[in-house]
């Protein structure tokens, strides 16, 4: 199965059914004029002399478009790299200049950050300028006469190149095959039991992960369908899910908590509670921890169930979730293993038994070719074996639920004792003016780390440093409590909005 032969499918089957919809107007693209549009990007690929497995980039907001885009240029044979728009100048410079890739896709919100990143480099590349709701604005009008490539195409031939972050050094490039983004998309059907029936709310940025695989390759998988925003807005997110009649969404931990936070401040434009439990079956979180607190108020305040899950840009997204039955889930688990292999192993990369604590290890089909032109981290990342060691750390229990507790780089060691920031994030958010908490390690020269915090606070709240460490203290003890806690007007955050740890480290830390 490749993507194009998925597309085929699903227009053979489906012709008429409307798979991708805009969230803020009538726009709706179906299944035969996805395949329709794929043809055409094929074509324009063609005209535009760009070949079979050379590197195509989206350089564009969220639209039906840029999910047509994104899904063409691999119907087409070639790769396609949604490049991550607020990853500053720098960065996009490295992965334009790295990644090779011979053309880019560009909406006019970008078109003058583009014009100066090409005056500092050298790459040649060809810019066509584009709309995320209508696509390339010469589509139509180009010569789309030719050679067609019959050449067949195999599962193992690269579709999708995401860049990591790069919070601990340079973004790295991750390879995705067709067979690869196939099953991350199936392991999110298998864990959820997706139909044709189900259509999500995408509201993730379509450059990362969680968007690509979960909001929109699941429904193409299942041959469900999606409603696409163009930003987040918390005031018309129940309006979308209720008009569009959703019955699910993916969302990370920080847009639960603004959820929250607008209903409380505005009980009287909340949704219809009976409506919204009838239409809508769960909400999903994922790309960072869910705070137990966060969970309880949502679903108090709402009645829709979250289900916890674990992705991860190496292995296509999903590899962990919690039953979609709700009282079969373990509140603070990212769940168990739908569509691959997971296990916990120790530093010497040994399975370890249940409940002792080691590194997540994940292994099936949706795991990664490999990071572009890295072959030494490639090789130090999957071993022989074809485990993927994620840099996560936690534990298992008897029933295979995997509790995570941190990555790696982030584990606080306090005088000798391994301290999971996430244990003291999760008492933080269990103070009633806390909206937003994350806890770290800094260099410390009796306890070679000591531990710091830093938290947001809810709109017409009121709390200082004091009152929350004194809270800490009492539900953690001394030693693993906060030395310092900084209230910031916000934390720092990356593309899917989840809250960047390490670069407030670095940044208190040098302050």
């Amino acid at each position: 199965m490749t993507v194009r032969s998925l597309i085929d499918q699903r227009a053979q089957a489906y012709a008429n059914t409307n798979f991708l919809l805009s969230a803020e107007s009538d726009l709706c693209i179906n299944f035969g004029e996805l395949q329709h549009h794929s043809r055409q990007i094929e074509k324009y690929l063609d005209h535009r002399g760009i070949e079979r497995g050379q590197t195509a980039a989206l350089m564009m907001g969220n639209g039906c478009w840029t999910a047509t885009l994104m899904l063409g240029i691999m119907y087409s044979g070639r790769v396609v790299l949604p490049l991550n728009v607020v990853a500053g100048a720098e960065q996009i410079e490295y992965v334009i200049e790295h990644s090779d890739l011979k053309i880019i896709f560009c909406s006019s919100h970008y078109q003058q950050l583009l014009v100066e990143i090409f005056e500092k480099i050298e790459s040649v590349v060809d810019i066509v300028q584009c709309n995320e709701d209508t696509g390339p604005v010469d589509l139509a009008s180009a010569s789309l006469t030719a050679e067609k490539n019959n050449s067949p195409m195999e599962s193992n031939q690269t579709a999708l190149m995401v860049y990591t972050s790069g919070t601990t050094g340079r973004p790295k490039g991750v390879l995705l095959s067709h067979k690869n983004v196939i099953a991350g998309g199936d392991n999110t059907v298998q864990a959820h039991q997706l139909t044709a029936q189900d259509r999500s709310l995408c509201v993730l940025p379509l450059y990362h992960i969680n968007a690509e695989m979960v909001s929109i390759m699941a429904p193409l998988v299942s041959g469900g369908s999606v409603v696409i925003s163009h930003r987040l807005s918390i005031s018309k997110f129940w309006n979308w899910i209720l008009d569009h009649q959703c019955t699910w969404y993916s969302a990370v931990p920080t847009i639960f908590s603004y959820l929250i936070e607008h209903q409380q401040s505005n009980p009287e434009l909340g949704p219809d509670k009976t409506l919204l439990n009838k239409q809508l079956r769960f909400a999903r979180s994922a790309s960072a921890a869910l705070p137990p607190a966060t969970r309880e108020t949502f679903e108090s305040l709402f009645g829709v169930p979250i289900i916890e899950t674990m992705g991860i840009s190496e292995c296509a997204a999903h590899i962990l979730s919690n039953p979609i039955n709700r009282s079969e889930c373990k509140v603070g688990s990212s769940g168990i293993a739908f569509g691959n292999e997971v296990r916990i192993v120790d530093s010497s990369r040994r399975e370890i038994p249940a409940h002792a604590q080691g590194e997540i290890a994940v292994r099936g089909d949706n795991i990664m070719q490999g990071y572009y032109k890295n072959p030494e981290a490639t090789q130090q990342a999957i071993d022989d074996d074809g485990w993927f060691y994620t840099g996560d750390i936690g534990f298992c229990d008897n029933q295979g639920f995997v509790f995570v507790t941190g990555r790696i780089k982030e584990l606080i060691i306090k005088g000798g004792e391994n301290i999971a920031p996430r244990e003291i994030d999760d008492v933080l958010y269990k103070h009633p003016s806390v909206l937003e908490a994350t806890a770290f390690g800094v260099p410390d020269k009796n306890y070679g780390q000591e531990i710091m915090a830093a938290v947001s606070l809810k709109p017409n709240t009121t709390c200082n440093e004091s009152t929350l460490l004194e809270h800490c203290e009492k539900r953690l003890g001394k030693v693993k409590s906060p030395k310092r806690i900084h209230i910031l007007n916000e934390l720092p955050k990356g593309p899917s909005g989840k809250i960047q740890r390490l670069n407030l480290q670095q940044t208190l830390t040098s302050t």
